[in-house]
């Protein structure tokens, strides 16, 4: 087995160690030479993990010098014999050696060679377990310790039996026992959670759905109650219809002969009519051909409407005119108010500008001196400290010399100041007296400028007492402006509205023209929905009224039947119309007995539909036949109560718009076409009524009668006189300014001003040369003062910088203020100027607009005018040809009259055909329901074209005397509201849904045994583990007992030893040691010497070891607590008793690595490890540092890498 070490521990070059002997081979060597590294690195190779087993903290420590002389990699080669197939690892049978090289390299770095190829070290351990080589789990390495850890013998039964259990293996045993443990835990959670899911998910859902079962089932039986009684039914209703049919046809057939009666009437009448037209047909014949004669009737009519159209339409253009006229006046008056407010403030704001700039600058000023006075003192107390000045004047000198220096100077500044000032006032003083001589000359011109001046401004304020004097002001005019404003915008608003409403009523549109002349338009009331007014409350029955009146809504309603045929036959009308005479209209009205009645039946939830609607009182009879046939319900239950009520028997209408007729048909679906008109209607009225309401409010502003309209109409005269005077007083002002004299004046005043300017510069300069030298006086003192009491004149100095300092934090704030004061004057005097040029421009731009307007509104009079020339003449042209008529009226009129009778006579026989019509085309609507019912049952149940030969028939299902119609109906109304409750809680899906959680019962009790079974599996492995752990544990401890005690007879002749169970326990509880020496067995290990528990524990670990043999075993100065004569006896008891298998055995005493076939020698060598091989076993040989035997050195090896 060659073996080779390159930087391992105290190894730092190539080390190879060879020729070891195939049984036994001894390492010796003086402490810290380097022995036990060897068994180190044998383990390293092996693949351990544990560093502590190689006494190293972590993989650094396995490096020559911790890496740091230099080696930063560590590598151990080991070659194995393999040349004995019996023995050999799986897949290596043909391998003669088997090479494995271990290297590690910093920071971190492991790496795996077997036979030249790189491995993952999993394959190595499993490798070398395959042949009893285990290295994380040794039992063929002994190291250091060990022996003496056992030898102490102090080790409970459990550890001892644990060190049983390891060399009879059974630790297998213990991880399939554990494995099988949690397989187990495993399963019983699974059973706990099947049984938790049918506890708390699968039970409670079972019985629910069984429960829904029940209800399901229940529920199918109802229903096919349901069905029969349907069917029933169904038979009664078909058998019913088809009787109403029959009745329906007799009473057409009568109706039918009624209307050919009143038709042949008709006849007769119209033929008399129409001679009696004729004839006034020739009379107005004779009367046109007398108009030809005496002039054009008609034109002239005609040409005097369109003179009437065309006034009023200039009328109102000028109307609308005169008002923009008025409004735009009004808003120049305000705009010119407003700048004359403006330009009033304009001065104000400018002088406060000046004031403010005045006081800033002085402010200001008096800021930079406070600024001076603290920089100065501050100077002069640091250079009257330091001596040093921090002045960056580098010219400027430091202390009192300075500060009287700089005083002095600005004495000298301000006396050239005060001398400048003197003469620039000589200069101004002579030009003044040349300009006062000139202001003499143009003084009187002057004068008289300023008494046109005065005379303006008198006036003004005269009209301006006049204007406040009339009760009015710009306020009151703005408001009522802005009233008139709104109101026009009112109208205009609603006008808009109105007209929208108007096309969305299309339909509702009816227009005609005169019939007559001087034709009484009162006398048409307009179409019923238009008559129509809904109370607040009647809101929710606008569709069920609609439906109710039907097309009725859109007859015409008149006073008369003579009103009603003028507009058929000469209104002009543009649709076809019905029209109700309320003298000829006969309204049908419920009976109140019936209408109590339904409010017996329905209470609160019938209404007449008459007592629903509001209408003019002179409209009642047209409202009662219109919706007095009729009851409004609330759902439609009531509907059918009061409806197929045999004491009421009238039509209902629901909310809905659903109809039910007591012949029993009924009529609904979706909404009506016309649905929501009643509503429109609503809204039209109301902006009809805020649209009146509106022009009232004009009307009543533009009155001249009106209490305000004087002191109104005054206040406007007033006010155009003063804004002309205001006029006339700012051109005088512009003249005035502008004329030679107003310039010299403000020349003049100019001069004056800078004279008094100059007069305040001189005073001030005074008071500055004045300041300067008491300033400069008060340093003189303050030096002589400082010469002679530096200190005190030091604090005083510091307390004046103090005080400045806080005048100065104080007065900074003053000018802040001030700043913002003048900021804010500023831009509003900038403000003011922006808003009076704009306003000019405004008022530039509405007199320009006002010229135009007004032109336009002259051309629009001067038109009217002579429209109105060309009507006054038109119209009594008109006259006069009318008054040429008169002597045909009375003969036209007494065959009009004549006419009119016979009309009124066809009109009444026409309206009793319209009624009988209207009769047959509801027989026939109602024949029609019936025969729908009919087709509809017939349709909607095939059944009954083969069962309704049964219908009524005694003994079959269909028996509707033995079986009451009534009864049986109100048994399926139970049944259908029993169905009803029902269905919310059925569950039509339950049959599929409850198999489905059926079927996952049985799935999951079906896995739940198959659980339970497998968990009865393991149990049974679980004990015949305990069995074969048993057997093996009882097998080990008697091979291991009886090799214990031989081996420990044979280490010390003539004693005994053995392991047994404590007193009380089992095999599988724990072992202990009873040792006899001699013929005494011996109560307590404790009684023994050192020696000879170190031989009990060498023997109980021999015997271990013979138990299940290893290939190799490594022993780690297991001779430690032994002396001479027992370590031969080891030596001996490795030759015997372990043939087959290679000891390398580390140890210090000679009586045991004598006995070694091959012994190595390590010495430790310029602080490495060197290795030597001998053969020659002398008991001075270990001692001997002498190397140079011929045979030694031929068995050292040490090369570098």
């Amino acid at each position: 087995m060659p073996f080779a070490i390159i930087g391992f521990k105290s190894y730092p070059v190539r080390t190879t160690i060879a020729g070891w002997d195939a049984s036994f081979n001894a390492i010796t060597g003086l402490n810290g030479s380097g022995k036990s590294n060897i068994l180190d690195a044998i383990c390293f190779v092996l693949g351990i993990t544990n560093m502590q087993t190689m006494r190293a903290q972590n993989q650094q420590d396995l490096i020559y010098k911790r890496g740091q002389a230099g080696v930063v990699k560590a590598s151990v080669t080991i070659v194995f014999d393999n040349s004995d197939k019996a023995t050999s690892p799986p897949g290596f049978e043909n391998t003669k050696q088997i090479t494995l090289t271990r290297q590690i390299a910093l920071p971190n770095v492991t790496k795996y060679i077997l036979n030249g190829h790189k491995v993952q070290q999993q394959a190595v351990l499993s490798l070398l377990q395959s042949v009893q080589l285990n290295i994380n789990n040794p039992n063929f390495v002994i190291m250091q310790g060990r022996i003496t850890k056992v030898c102490m013998l102090n080790m409970r039964p459990q550890e001892i039996l644990g060190m049983m259990e390891e060399a009879a293996g059974t630790r297998m045993f213990e991880d399939r026992k554990e494995k099988a443990k949690r397989t187990m835990g495993k399963k019983e959670k699974r059973v706990e959670e099947i049984n938790e899911l049918l506890r708390e998910e699968i039970t409670p859902k079972l019985d629910k759905l069984r429960e829904q079962k029940r209800s399901y089932l229940t529920y199918q039986k109802a229903t096919t109650e349901l069905e029969r009684l349907a069917r029933f039914l169904r038979a009664y209703d078909w058998v019913e219809a088809t009787r109403r049919v029959s009745k329906k046809d007799a009473d057409i057939v009568k109706t039918t002969s009624n209307i050919e009666e009143a038709r042949s009437a008709i006849a007769d009448r119209e033929a008399e009519g129409a001679e009696a037209e004729k004839e006034r047909a020739r009379v107005e014949k004779k009367r046109d051909k007398e108009l030809a004669k005496g002039g054009k009737l008609k034109a002239l009519e005609e040409q005097l409407n369109g003179l009437v159209k065309e006034l009023t339409r200039l009328a109102t253009q000028a109307e609308i005119k005169e008002g923009a006229l008025g409004e735009e006046r009004k808003r120049i008056e305000g705009l010119e108010q407003s700048v004359q407010e403006l330009r009033a403030s304009l001065d104000a704001k400018r002088a406060d500008v000046e004031r403010v700039t005045k006081a800033y600058d002085v402010s200001k000023e008096k800021h930079s001196n406070l600024q001076t006075q603290l920089a100065t003192s501050e100077e002069l107390l640091q250079t009257l400290t330091t001596g040093l000045s921090s002045s960056n004047n580098a010219s400027a000198a430091g202390g009192y010399l300075g500060q009287l220096a700089d005083a002095k100077a600005r004495m000298a500044a301000a006396s050239t100041e005060e001398e400048q000032s003197r003469m620039r006032m000589s200069m101004l003083e002579k030009e003044l007296k040349d300009k006062e001589l000139k202001w003499k000359a143009v003084e009187k011109d002057a004068g008289e400028g300023a008494k046109s001046l005065a005379r303006g401004k008198k006036e003004v304020e005269a009209l301006q007492k006049k204007l406040d004097a009339t009760g009015w002001n710009e306020a009151q005019e703005a408001e009522a402006v802005k009233v008139l404003r709104e109101a026009r915008e009112a109208v205009r608003s609603l006008t808009e509205e109105r007209d929208a409403l108007k096309a969305r009523l299309g339909n509702l549109d009816f227009s005609y023209s005169d019939p007559s002349p001087n034709f009484d338009r009162s006398k048409v009331k307009g179409l019923v929905a238009t008559l129509v007014d809904l109370p607040e409350g009647s809101t929710v029955y606008s569709t069920a009224l609609e439906v109710s009146a039907g097309g009725k809504l859109y007859n015409v309603v008149v006073d008369d039947e003579t009103v009603g045929t003028q507009l058929l036959k000469k209104g002009n009308l543009k649709k076809r119309v019905t029209i109700i005479p309320l003298n000829k209209v006969n309204p049908f009205t419920i009976p109140t007995e019936k209408l109590n009645a339904a409010a017996k039946v329905a209470p609160n939830k019938a209404h007449h539909a008459l007592s629903l609607v509001g209408y003019p009182e002179e409209v009642t009879r047209a409202m009662a036949y219109v919706f007095g046939d009729s009851i409004i319900c609330r759902d439609p239950e009531s509907a059918k109560a009061v409806t197929f009520n045999k004491a009421i028997g009238v039509k209902t209408v629901t909310v809905q718009g659903d109809v039910y007729d007591p012949s029993g048909t009924m009529s609904g679906g979706s909404a009506p076409s016309g649905n929501g008109v009643l509503l429109r209607v609503q809204e039209l009225n109301r902006v009809q009524a805020k649209l009146a309401e509106a022009k009232a409010s004009i009307r009543n502003f533009e009155d001249p009668s009106a209490p305000e309209a004087k002191a109104r109409s005054q206040w406007s005269t007033l006010k155009r006189e003063l804004e002309i005077k205001q006029h006339e007083l700012a051109l005088l002002e512009e003249q005035v300014e502008g004329s030679n004299a107003s310039r010299i004046g403000a020349e003049v005043e100019a001069l004056k001003k800078a004279l008094a300017e100059l007069k305040d510069a001189v005073a001030a300069a005074k008071a500055k040369q004045k300041e300067a030298k008491q300033q400069a006086d008060k340093f003189e003192r303050d030096m002589n003062e400082f010469k002679n009491n530096k200190e005190s004149k030091l604090k005083e100095l510091k307390g004046e910088i103090s005080k400045q300092k806080a005048a100065l934090s104080k007065h900074a704030a003053e000018v802040k203020l001030l700043m913002k004061e003048l900021q804010n004057a500023t831009l509003e005097l900038e403000q003011t100027e922006n808003d009076i040029e704009t306003s000019l421009q405004d008022v530039k731009d509405g007199q320009s607009a006002l010229v135009a307007s007004e032109k336009e509104l002259k051309a629009l009079l001067k038109e009217q005018l002579k429209l109105q020339e060309s009507h006054d003449e038109v119209d009594a042209n008109l006259k006069k040809e009318r008054a040429n008529l008169s002597r045909f009226d009375e003969e036209l009129n007494e065959l009009d009259l004549v006419i009119k009778e016979k009309r009124q006579a066809i009109a009444d026989a026409e309206l009793q055909v319209k009624a009988l019509e209207h009769q047959i085309g509801q027989l026939q609507k109602d024949r029609t329901a019936a025969q729908n019912v009919v087709a509809s049952l017939e349709k909607g149940n095939p059944w009954i074209e083969q069962d309704k030969q049964l219908f009524g028939k005694a003994g079959t299902m269909y028996d509707f005397g033995k079986q009451d119609p009534a009864h049986e109906k109100e048994k399926a109304l139970e049944l259908e509201n029993q169905l009803k409750g029902l269905k919310k809680n059925i569950n039509p899906k339950v049959m599929g849904m409850i198999e489905t959680v059926e079927k996952k019962e049985a799935d999951l009790l079906k896995m739940l045994s198959t659980v339970v079974g497998d968990k009865e599996k393991i149990e049974e492995t679980i004990e015949e583990l305990e069995r074969h752990k048993r057997k093996a544990l009882q097998t080990t401890w008697e091979k291991v007992d009886k090799d214990f005690g031989g081996i420990f007879g044979e280490l010390l002749p003539g004693n005994f030893a053995k392991l047994q169970p404590p007193e009380g326990m089992d095999l599988t509880q724990g072992l202990e040691v009873k040792v006899r020496l001699g013929s005494v067995w011996k109560q307590s290990l404790t009684e023994l010497s050192g020696g000879q528990r170190s031989l009990i524990a060498l023997s109980l670990i021999m015997a271990m070891l013979q138990f299940k043999p290893a290939p190799m075993y490594i022993l780690d100065e297991i001779d430690a607590a032994l002396d001479l004569s027992h370590t031969q006896h080891i030596g001996q008891l490795f030759k015997n008793r372990f043939k087959g298998s290679q000891f390398i055995v580390v140890s210090l005493k000679e009586g045991l690595f004598t006995n070694a076939n091959v012994l190595f020698r390590t010495q430790f060598r310029d602080g490495t490890s060197v290795v030597q091989r001998t053969a020659q076993r002398s008991a001075s040989g270990m001692y001997d540092r002498d190397s140079g035997s011929k045979e030694n050195r031929g068995a050292s090896s040490r090369t570098k890498s």
